[in-house]
């Protein structure tokens, strides 16, 4: 049975593909988005509604609420043992979403130590005296490819990345797997790309529509939930700014602009994330995506046959 990673950064289109792409195969779609996680959180997040899913299953949307927080090590768990019991049922599964380390733990074999309270509770410290941003610098400085692959505005990640490397003497990504230590050495993997000016009018143009959707409303709804008590969910792009707006702390103009050039910085980090990853099958925009995606798949697997013949 298939497994099928769509991958690549915000607003590139990635969900449409994967509808396609599973309606071909007759597959079930897994997503690898960590905030469409949570339930409720679905103007600022992008998620599909039902009816756009065009009857295809969805799995890993809407299984937390706002006040809980999700790691790598609880979505790698989750998502193997999905996959594992959709490929039992004699289907191909779809992997879709831009979130680059849930992903890989996906694919790969992660190999972060447990926490240590003493060193959490320093660098915590820490962080209430410097701030959020200074720490994020901190760890720029530390493991640049770390800072790529974890959100400035999420704190809570910023400062457990310091404590493995504070823990372990290594960078971050030195305890990224190998080559080597592949989970599903079958995998396939497709990366969607725009080019800087289109994709970047796409990102404005979906911030739009989150505020025309409702994005302020669906905050305030969400804030009488409990998600000033989730660490990640309250972090989330849009809602932090809208979160801002409603502390009086920016206008709501100022909170729809910052949206747009924290979003745009966001889809910037992914795409160098992603880039990294060799394995990663690149369709260009001039490319039709779900034909050559198909193309890819045919070819890959006359190449097994012959090898095994």
């Amino acid at each position: 049975m298939k497994l099928i990673i769509i991958c690549g950064a915000t607003a590139t289109g990635k969900s449409e593909t994967a509808i396609a792409l599973a309606k071909h195969l007759d597959a079930e779609i897994i997503s690898a988005d960590s905030m469409q996680l949570y339930k409720g959180m679905d103007i600022g997040t992008a998620k599909l509604s039902v009816d756009q899913r065009d009857g295809v299953a969805h799995h890993l949307l809407d299984v937390l609420e706002v006040h809980e927080d999700a790691n790598v090590a609880w979505y790698q768990e989750r998502a193997r043992k999905l996959i594992s019991e959709i490929h039992s049922r004699g289907k191909d599964v779809v992997v879709v979403g831009g979130t680059g380390l849930y992903i890989k733990a996906i694919l790969d074999d992660l190999n972060f130590p447990d926490t240590d309270p003493e060193v959490r509770k320093s660098l915590n410290a820490l962080a209430e005296k410097i701030g959020g941003d200074a720490m994020f610098e901190r760890l720029e400085k530390l493991d640049p490819g770390a800072a790529l692959a974890i959100d400035k505005a999420n704190l809570r990640r910023v400062i457990r990345a310091l404590e493995v490397i504070e823990i372990t003497g290594k960078p971050f990504t030195a305890n990224l797997p190998r080559k080597d230590s592949t989970h599903f050495p079958d995998a396939q993997q497709f990366g969607l790309v725009m080019d800087r000016e289109t994709l970047d009018q796409r990102i404005s143009n979906r911030v739009d529509e989150m505020w025309q959707k409702g994005l302020v409303q669906e905050t305030h709804t969400l804030l009488s939930s409990g998600l000033r008590e989730g660490r990640t969910a309250q972090l989330a792009l849009g809602y932090a700014q809208v979160i801002k707006f409603a502390d009086g702390l920016i206008s709501e103009a100022d909170a729809q602009e910052d949206t747009k050039r924290a979003t745009r910085q966001y889809a910037r980090r992914q795409e160098t994330w992603f880039s990294r990853d060799e394995r990663i099958r690149w369709i260009s925009p001039t490319q039709p995506r779900l034909e050559t995606i198909i193309s890819h798949l045919r070819n890959s697997q006359s190449t097994r046959a012959a090898l095994h013949e």
